[in-house]
């Protein structure tokens, strides 16, 4: 079958691709194939009870299917060039800021209205954070929640299903450069297109790798985030949650000059399990609708790191640590702040006489014995840095969850376009290692599309 457009994944990117292409030039015919299920059919067996780990599904419903990594998370998107990826270096910051607000409001029209958009801009908070030695970075955030976020993704497939071909549970094999276009394998069948449109995610990096090496697409190495997710009483982080929802900190450590940031804030929220190829990491969730909500607040405390020469392989280096933590905890780790500092593990008389209860069934365990010296040192620091900010982080119930980390694809050589260096051929959304985040991953996707649109009027 020929197309003129070929998307591959079915993640934010390749959603919001297909979206602007059905939406300007309905005439063109377009095909979405994505490895995972569709939305109604993601469904994680795991239910805490009689099936309490990862049992190794063909396709992880909670990483892939349409919607992407993100169909299951808290629904944040933040406008903003500050972090959540590089797509401004690319198109310029103005462009960039326009795109994902224009993301924003196809996502009011798609479930998303009544909503908050909350901002940094001329908050008390700054002020505060930098007589603290902390950074609050600057961002307009849209806080969808969980089941929001659901529902707009299933009113963008509602919208998409009829008017562009979309193949699930159809992982593409191998992508090859023919004339006039490209063609994409799936099992025995192929298909051609004169424009490809690759979008997998970070699930989908090994992928990646393999089909840059074979279509000799230049890449560089890039980073990993590894570091704790951190519950305490929502009382705590109010001051800062009431008036911002997310926050992103930012610190420097005195001893070792290592940068550590607060990351997916979650007020009211539950820390989650992910899976990714198989490795368990820690995660959390938060909902717009009060009667899923807790009485505690979980956000991750991550230390950026980046490797040089000769080692490139950052992800396998995280890959190892998650590893470990699945070995000695069966899983994910908890412990107490207390503990910790104490040099001792957690038992689970510990937790259960702690001030918090958890919202996640955790095995105690200690911390200490699987993250690098470092990073954890690194994180105690953060956490004493942001008790001055919000008294009571440091308590020593505070629990820390072990352990979480962002893997990063490593960089494609793509142009202004998004384009690689196989003309026709673009690469987009968190898999590009270009962007990290909803909302520069779906303005990526949009971007693109507009792209394909003048280029097949030229």
């Amino acid at each position: 079958m020929k197309y003129d457009i070929i998307i591959i994944g079915a993640g934010p990117g390749g959603i919001f691709s297909a979206y602007e292409l059905v939406n300007q030039s309905p005439q063109l015919k377009v095909a979405v194939f994505e490895a995972g299920h569709a939305l109604d059919r993601r469904h994680c067996p795991i239910d805490g009870d009689k099936i309490k780990s990862c049992i190794g599904c063909k396709s992880c419903s909670i990483m892939n299917g349409f919607g992407g990594t993100g169909a299951f998370s808290d629904g944040k998107y933040n406008i903003t060039n500050d972090f959540g990826g590089a797509l401004h270096e690319f198109l310029g910051k103005e462009q960039a800021l326009d795109l994902m607000r224009y993301v924003d409001e196809i996502n009011m029209r798609c479930g998303g209205e009544g909503t908050k958009l909350y901002s940094t801009a001329d908050t008390r908070l700054k002020k505060l954070c930098m007589q603290n030695d902390l950074h609050l970075l600057d961002a307009s955030v849209r806080h969808l929640g969980t089941d929001i976020n659901y529902v707009v993704l299933e009113n963008l497939y509602a919208f998409l299903k009829d008017k562009a071909d979309f193949f699930f549970d159809t992982p593409v094999t191998a992508v090859t450069s023919v004339e006039g276009g490209y063609e994409i394998r799936c099992g025995d069948a192929s298909f051609t297109c004169s424009k490809c449109v690759i979008s997998v995610g970070r699930s989908g990096s090994k992928w990646m790798e393999k089909v840059c090496r074979e279509l000799e697409i230049p890449t560089e190495s890039t980073r990993m985030d590894i570091g704790v997710r951190v519950e305490l009483p929502a009382e705590v982080f109010s001051p800062l949650t009431d008036e911002l929802y997310e926050s992103k900190i930012l610190y420097r450590t005195k001893q070792y000059g290592d940068k550590v940031r607060t990351f997916c804030m979650n007020p009211k929220g539950v820390v989650v399990t992910e899976n990714t190829n198989g490795i368990i990491t820690v995660n959390g969730h938060s909902y717009e609708d009060p009667a899923r909500q807790t009485e505690n607040t979980n956000f991750a405390l991550l230390v950026a790191k980046h490797f040089s020469e000769p080692f490139k392989d950052s992800n396998g280096y995280g890959e190892s640590i998650a590893r470990l933590s699945n070995m000695l905890g069966g899983g994910i780790i908890v412990q107490r702040f207390g503990d910790l500092i104490r040099g001792r593990r957690s038992t689970p008389s510990r937790i259960e006489e702690a001030f918090i209860t958890p919202t996640l069934n955790a095995t105690p365990g200690d911390l200490s014995l699987v993250l690098p010296k470092r990073i954890l040192d690194g994180i105690i620091e953060m956490i004493y840095a942001l008790d001055k900010l919000a008294p009571g982080t440091a308590n020593d119930d505070t629990l820390l969850y072990g352990v979480e980390i962002k893997f990063y694809n490593m960089e494609v050589k793509v142009n202004e376009k998004l384009e690689s260096s196989c003309r026709g051929l673009y690469i987009i959304g968190d898999g590009s290692g270009i962007t990290h985040s909803l909302s520069h991953a779906s303005a990526s996707g949009v971007y693109v599309a507009r792209n394909i649109i003048s280029a097949l009027a030229e």
